[in-house]
């Protein structure tokens, strides 16, 4: 089942003397997690008004009823959750925290290699790093000659195997 709240990013600090946060992204970029107006404490638990912009790598956030640098420094360390309806992807498009988990299952015979364990944004397409039940390790390009279908809402990541990506591969 996917997580109706996802991890955004981190409260690493302040900025200035009227209350701005210094947010850690963990996002695609900072310009997307200045979209949303609203961002969650405690998994969805209490829902915050927010006002951001991006400064470099990170995010300066505004929370409304947060006007002090006193009041600001005691939320540091906090973690910040976007809701997942707020988004809208295009098709095909998922957030990493939904792939990890995934099953990896061969198109044709239906094995299972192992399941995904992180996925690294390489400059071409990104690579999914599969675990198997032994804990060895397996890079898998996303690329639409290997990854046929992935269906984060079962869990499952079918793929076509390039020659050598297994020690059993044709």
């Amino acid at each position: 089942m996917l997580k109706p709240f996802l991890e955004a990013g981190k409260i690493v600090g302040t900025h200035g003397l009227k209350g701005e946060l210094r947010v850690e992204c963990w996002c695609d970029s900072p310009e997307f997690l200045c979209a949303f107006r609203n961002v969650y404490f405690e998994n969805g638990k209490q829902k915050l008004k927010v006002q951001s912009r991006p400064h470099k790598n990170i995010v300066l956030m505004r929370i409304d009823g947060v006007e002090t640098v006193e009041a600001a420094d005691l939320l540091r360390g906090k973690i910040l959750y976007i809701d997942r309806k707020d988004v809208r992807f295009e098709e095909g498009v998922h957030f990493i925290q939904d792939l990890i988990g995934c099953t990896v299952k061969d198109e044709k015979t239906g094995g299972v290699y192992g399941t995904v364990t992180n996925v690294f944004h390489t400059g071409a397409n990104d690579v999914y790093e599969v675990t198997n039940e032994e804990k060895r390790k397996f890079l898998i390009p996303v690329i639409e000659d290997v990854v046929k279908k992935k269906d984060v809402d079962q869990g499952i990541i079918t793929i076509v195997p390039m020659k050598g990506l297994f020690d059993d591969a044709d």
